[in-house]
C-alpha cells in the first residue's frame, strides 16, 4: 500500500506544482528555457526523493537478494496490472503536459515527458527485483509499457487524448474478511481492495466527429473489474476463498476538461480529477453469466 500511496502522491504533486499562481497556466508559444529547466530539476528531485523514501520506508524492512524476476501474472485477476497501466499513463501525461506548458517541441515532450511513467515505474521494478520478498515482474513492466504506449500513440495519431484511462471504487464486504491485506478504512481499501476497483477506458465521442451536435463533454466508457478475491491466487484447497470472477461494464462518463469555464482554477481542478470515472447508469456483464443494470455505479 505504501508504494501505491507514494505513486499517487507523485502524480498529484507533479500535477499541482506548476499551478501555484495564475500566470503559470498560460502555455509558452516558444521554448521557455527557465520553465524547462525548472521542470527538469523539480521532476528529478521529486523522483529521486520518492525512490529514496520508498527504499527507506518500504524496502529497507525486507531482506535483499540478487536481482530476480517473479511471474505474478495470475494474481488478483490481473487487476494490479491494470493499475500499473493507469499509473504509467498518468505520470507520463503529467510529464508531457508540463513540457508542453514550457513550449518544448512535440518530439521532445513525447520522448522525455510521456515516457516518464514507464521510466519511473521501471525503477520501482528494479527495487522489487533486488528484494527477496518480491522480484521484478515482467507483467508489471509490460503493463507500464502499455500505458505509455496508449498515451504516446494517441498523440502521434490524433495529437490529443481522445481516450483516457479512469478509475472508480466502491467498498465491498471482502475487506472485512482480510482487513490487513484489503484495507481497514476507505482510503486503504481504495488502494488495496481490487474487488471494489474498476478501471475504465473513457472515449470522448465528439472528438471523433467534431461536426456532430453531440455534447463535447459526454463520454462513453468501457470498464473492467473483478470480485471474489481474498488472496492473490485462487486456491481450491482453502474453503474460505470465494469464487473469483471478472466483470465488464458499459457506461456514460464526463470529460471534465471539455466543460466550458473562464476560470483557470476550475480548469486546473477539472484536469486533476478527470482520472475519476463519474458515477452513472451502467450495464454489467460478468463471467458468472450474470447481466446487471446498475442505476448508479460507483
Amino acid at each position: 500500500m505504501l508504494k501505491k500511496i507514494f505513486l499517487f502522491l507523485f502524480f498529484i504533486i507533479s500535477k499541482s506544482f506548476f499551478a501555484q499562481n495564475p500566470s503559470f497556466y498560460k502555455k509558452s508559444d516558444t521554448l521557455n528555457t527557465k520553465r524547462r529547466n525548472a521542470i527538469i530539476i523539480t521532476e528529478s528531485l521529486m523522483a529521486t526523493s520518492t525512490l529514496i523514501a520508498l527504499n527507506e520506508i518500504w524496502y529497507k524492512g525486507y531482506p535483499r537478494s540478487k536481482f530476480h524476476l517473479k511471474n505474478d501474472n495470475n494474481d488478483w485477476k490481473q487487476m494490479d496490472k491494470i493499475g500499473h497501466f493507469m499509473t504509467s499513463y498518468y505520470i507520463g501525461k503529467v510529464g508531457m503536459d508540463v513540457l508542453d506548458w514550457a513550449g518544448v517541441s512535440k518530439k521532445n515532450k513525447l520522448i522525455y515527458g510521456a515516457s516518464l511513467g514507464f521510466t519511473f515505474l521501471t525503477a520501482v521494478e528494479v527495487f522489487d527485483g533486488f528484494s527477496k520478498e518480491w522480484g521484478a515482474s515482467p507483467g508489471d513492466i509490460l503493463a507500464n509499457a502499455a500505458g505509455t504506449s496508449l498515451l504516446i500513440g494517441q498523440e502521434l495519431i490524433w495529437n490529443e487524448q481522445r481516450i483516457t484511462v479512469k478509475y472508480s471504487f466502491h467498498q465491498t464486504s471482502y475487506s472485512k474478511q482480510r482487513p490487513t491485506t484489503l484495507g481497514e478504512n476507505y482510503i486503504q481499501q481504495a488502494l488495496k481492495d481490487y474487488n471494489g476497483q474498476t478501471y475504465w477506458l473513457s472515449a470522448n465521442i465528439w472528438s471523433f466527429n467534431r461536426k456532430s451536435s453531440f455534447p463535447k463533454w459526454l463520454n462513453v466508457a468501457v470498464g473492467v473489474g473483478a470480485e471474489g478475491m481474498l488472496y492473490g491466487k485462487t486456491s481450491v484447497s482453502n474453503p474460505i476463498l470465494q469464487d473469483p470472477y471478472r466483470q465488464f461494464y458499459l457506461s456514460l462518463d464526463l470529460d471534465l476538461r471539455k466543460i466550458n469555464t473562464n476560470s483557470e482554477f476550475l480548469k486546473f481542478i477539472f484536469s486533476v480529477i478527470n482520472f475519476i470515472k463519474i458515477p452513472a447508469p451502467t450495464l454489467e456483464i460478468n463471467t458468472k453469466g450474470g447481466i446487471k443494470l446498475h442505476y448508479m455505479y460507483f
